[in-house]
């Protein structure tokens, strides 16, 4: 596992890496990733920088936990970069063209990774591949 199990370890590594990039130091390829997600979420960025990275996000209370959120596109990326699961690749090729953006491309395939991810959850099952890419499938049709 890249990033380990620790909820603020998690959120401490994003938050270093967006301090890298905010202050041009050098980064690692992996921080790199992280601070351009961070970078394409503006809304999110004083969640990233703040000194409360311990804080709850919950969704009674209307509430985006946005390291989940960029962990998701962090996740899709990593998909699409090793096609797997095979075809993932095509998928965001397809979708990317016609959303005419990236950004709004993942959001769509991450919509579709969440719902297979809270599934295999709710089921304490591995999440299902084939039902995810018949998922992402219909988003290009």
């Amino acid at each position: 596992m890249i990033f380990g199990e620790d909820r603020n370890e998690l959120r401490k590594m994003y938050s270093d890496a967006w301090k890298k990039r905010c202050d041009k130091t050098p980064m690692t390829p992996l921080e790199v990733q992280i601070a351009d997600v961070v970078d394409i979420h503006p809304e999110y960025q004083d969640d990233v920088a703040g000194a409360e990275l311990d804080k709850d996000y919950t969704p009674d209370g209307g509430q985006t936990n946005p390291f989940l959120h960029m962990g998701l596109h962090l996740g899709i990326r990593e998909q699409v970069a090793t096609n797997r699961p095979p075809g993932i690749q095509n998928v965001y090729s397809t979708l990317t063209s016609r959303c005419g953006d990236a950004h709004d491309a993942e959001h769509q395939m991450i919509d579709c990774l969440a719902e297979t991810l809270w599934e295999a959850q709710s089921q304490n099952t591995a999440p299902d591949e084939q039902k995810y890419l018949q998922r992402l499938h219909r988003l290009t049709r």
